[in-house]
């Protein structure tokens, strides 16, 4: 099996009334594993990017143990002075996780 080139996968997200990621719901990599998925809220999912973790958009596939269907990148911008966490070349300034799941 090849090494996984990611850190962990969000597979979904619940924004606040005000448009900014209240939590994600994500996969999170141990050595050679996933663990079982957790919430993560804002500023931990900050937190771990700004670290250098890769995390990317997708799904677990049913029944496939550590599999994955991975998507885009997430990165954390900052815009006037304000962090953003978006998906792809977005640069609005407000968070943006398009193609993941909301709850």
């Amino acid at each position: 099996m090849a090494k996984s080139k990611f850190d962990g996968v969000v597979e979904a997200v619940r924004y606040d009334p005000d448009g900014q990621v209240d939590w994600v719901r994500v996969y999170f990599r141990h050595g050679p594993i996933f663990a079982d998925r957790v919430l993560v809220n804002r500023k931990e999912l900050i937190d771990t990017l700004k670290t250098g973790k890769k995390m990317l958009s997708g799904k677990r596939l049913p029944y496939k143990a550590n599999t994955f269907e991975v998507y885009e990148p997430l990165k954390v911008i900052r815009v006037d002075g304000q962090d953003a966490i978006v998906i792809g070349d977005q640069q609005s300034g407000k968070d943006n996780l398009h193609g993941v799941p909301i709850v």
